[in-house]
């Protein structure tokens, strides 16, 4: 059975093919030791962590409903509602119905807190500090502090256990995308200080070198990615698709500098050499990040498209 460890991409419902990649990595045989996720890639990596095989991660991706992701406040009213939150909550829709269900399908497998996720490794890099043992690595931004944090490597920042704290509460931090979804916060007990946290592709969409080694030593296993958006800027109308049409100078700026911010600092780091030979490139191509209205078909032809590209990069080992 080979080893390796696994990070995995943002992209809102184009997770479908992250997940899809990752369902036939598992049947053919891969353990992770270690997974990283960004937003969606965060919901994949929690579950696969929690030690769903391929079964069960297909089936749970398979009962979710897409449709509740975008849940309303009140009075839920289509655009009043979300017109009323956008000024008074910071985000149009309330993002409770994702982290409940992540909660509950978590607790199926017997995972809640990250204290469920906790790893030994006799191995290490010696550099590694003990705050780093755990099987799940979940990317988020604050924007109070203008900082990434790694959750649950992070956690001391806030005077906070880790292994208190719900693996849910985490991914949803990751989920919060600027606007749509209500921002989370997290809040030091000892200061008393809080930060909001929004969703972690914000600054870092695709962590491929999270898990590199720094003390020279080969690694163990490889690291490999799953990806789900495109390159820019070719592929900037592929991230809002319903977008792609004639648009004003202010709003084309906006596209591109929410684009940039998902993809544009991760692609750097991706144009040193090797790092894309470590990835596996899922086509998702016309399908928007957040369209939630995608039918069973659509969402079964991501699934399909995620496993096409595992199939395609085993091929090449």
């Amino acid at each position: 059975m080979p080893n390796a460890d696994l990070v995995l991409e943002g992209g809102g419902v184009r997770g479908l093919g992250a997940a899809g990649a990752v369902i036939r990595l598992l049947e053919e045989g891969y353990a992770f030791e270690r997974i990283a996720g960004t937003s969606v890639g965060a919901v994949v990596a929690a579950f696969t962590a929690a030690g769903m095989g391929a079964p069960g991660l297909r089936d749970v991706i398979e009962r979710m409903e897409l449709h509740r992701v975008p849940d309303r406040f009140p009075p839920g009213i289509p655009y009043v509602s979300e017109g009323l939150a956008l000024s008074s909550m910071r985000g149009a829709y309330r993002g409770d119905w994702i982290r409940d269900w992540i909660h509950r399908e978590l607790a199926n497998v017997g995972v809640e807190t990250f204290r469920d996720l906790r790893r030994e490794d006799s191995g290490a890099d010696p550099n590694t500090p003990p705050e780093h043992c755990y099987k799940l690595v979940v990317m988020t931004s604050d924007v109070t502090y203008g900082r990434l944090l790694r959750l649950p490597w992070d956690y001391h920042r806030f005077h906070l256990d880790p292994d208190e704290q719900l693996v849910a509460d985490a991914v949803r931090a990751s989920l919060s995308i600027p606007f749509y979804f209500r921002p989370c916060a997290l809040t030091d007990p000892t200061r008393g200080a809080t930060s909001v946290l929004v969703d972690g592709g914000v600054l870092s969409n695709f962590p491929i070198e999270i898990f590199d080694r720094t003390d020279g030593v080969p690694a163990r296993w490889p690291t490999i990615g799953v990806r789900i958006l495109p390159d820019l800027p070719a592929g900037i109308t592929q991230l809002f698709p319903s977008l792609a049409v004639v648009m004003s100078p202010p709003l084309l700026l906006l596209q591109q500098v929410v684009a940039t911010a998902l993809v544009g600092n991760d692609q750097t780091h991706l144009e040193r050499p090797g790092v894309r030979d470590r990835c596996i490139i899922a086509d998702c191509s016309n399908v928007g990040i957040t369209e939630f209205t995608l039918g069973r078909a659509g969402r079964a032809e991501l699934l399909e498209r995620g496993e096409r590209a595992a199939a395609d990069f085993l091929a090449k080992q």
